[in-house]
């Protein structure tokens, strides 16, 4: 059976065994389509936009990485200055205490 394909269902879609482009009817002025690229190149690019398909979840992947670093980051300097805080309100706390415990020492 010699079935030809359509659009919709090609008869195959391995690029290599499609038919190639034709060239423009001589009817339409130059310069009006794009011109036909060689099966190499064709395959070249649809190889390197298959590379760039696969590597787009490693690139994802990567930001989303990232992101999750960036974010640790800004916990553990957020936490960081909690703590300062903490011990700048503990060592005010103990001044004022010794600055008392002399006062009265002075006092008496």
């Amino acid at each position: 059976m010699n079935a030809t394909g359509t659009i919709d269902r090609p008869l195959t879609h391995d690029p290599q065994k499609q038919a190639p482009m034709t060239t423009p009817a001589p009817h339409e002025p130059s310069g009006s389509a794009t011109p036909d690229v060689s099966i190499i190149g064709a395959n070249r690019s649809r190889q390197n936009r298959t590379r760039e398909m696969q590597l787009i979840p490693e690139a994802l992947a990567r930001a989303h990485m990232h992101d999750r670093l960036r974010e640790a980051d800004r916990d553990r300097q957020a936490v960081r200055l909690i703590a300062a805080r903490r011990m700048q309100r503990r060592a005010e706390r103990v001044s004022l205490r010794a600055r008392r415990a002399l006062a009265m020492a002075v006092m008496h």
